[in-house]
């Protein structure tokens, strides 16, 4: 299985992360941030779409073998837990934002019944939002969320608190601490920006890493 370093080094090589200290990002919050990742760019390099899929499907049976199917996060989540669930041999789906305004109106996309055993998969956490979209409906039709599993994730504390307050498990296969290490080892940024970065992490809307 891909170790967490594998997937930072396959993530920087193809421009997936973008580490850019001293010229931050903006989020739609207004934020800046030193970091933006992008991984929906893995579908384009077969390579490293194999690398990450191979592991999503093995940290998906590792976790949890009664795993019955896999659910994608839309939209970046989707097309990895086709692909990871095709390797693994079970039924895959997505949920939707929201419901359809049209049509069957779904906002879970697959047949999923009451019970069925299923693990997300998600591309990135940060604040949890996106992936708690996702579990609540399958819980609301009465599937069994076993947990998460993403290729990325920032570890931000409001994000780990929203996940924890939901009972939601995530496991990443990759994270900010490896991904900068990895980085200042590589080049890719300076070794005093590894602390600046993680400072943003510890606490987003406190700009004081930007000194």
């Amino acid at each position: 299985m891909a170790s967490k370093t594998d997937v930072a080094k396959a993530l920087l090589s193809i421009k997936a992360v973008f580490l850019r200290p001293d010229d931050p990002f903006t989020w739609a919050s207004g934020i800046k941030s030193p970091i933006y990742c992008d991984n929906r760019l893995t579908l384009s390099y077969p390579e490293v779409r194999t690398l990450i899929d191979e592991a999503l499907a093995d940290k998906a049976c590792e976790l949890y073998p009664e795993v019955q199917m896999l659910m994608g996060t839309s939209t970046a989540g989707i097309a990895h837990a086709a692909i990871a669930a095709d390797r693994l041999g079970i039924p895959m789906g997505y949920v939707r934002g929201s419901a359809k305004d049209h049509g069957r109106q779904n906002q879970i996309e697959g047949r999923c019944d009451p019970g069925t055993k299923v693990v997300v998969i998600e591309d990135l956490i940060s604040t949890g939002g996106s992936v708690l979209e996702c579990v609540d409906p399958l819980r609301e039709i009465g599937a069994d969320v076993l947990g998460v599993v993403s290729i990325f994730t920032y570890g931000m504390q409001r994000g780990l608190d929203r996940l924890a307050a939901d009972n939601v498990v995530n496991t990443s296969l990759c994270d900010l601490d490896t991904l900068v290490d990895v980085a200042v080892e590589e080049g890719y940024i300076k070794p005093d920006d590894k602390a600046r970065l993680l400072r943003f992490r510890d606490n987003p809307a406190d700009e004081s890493w930007m000194a």
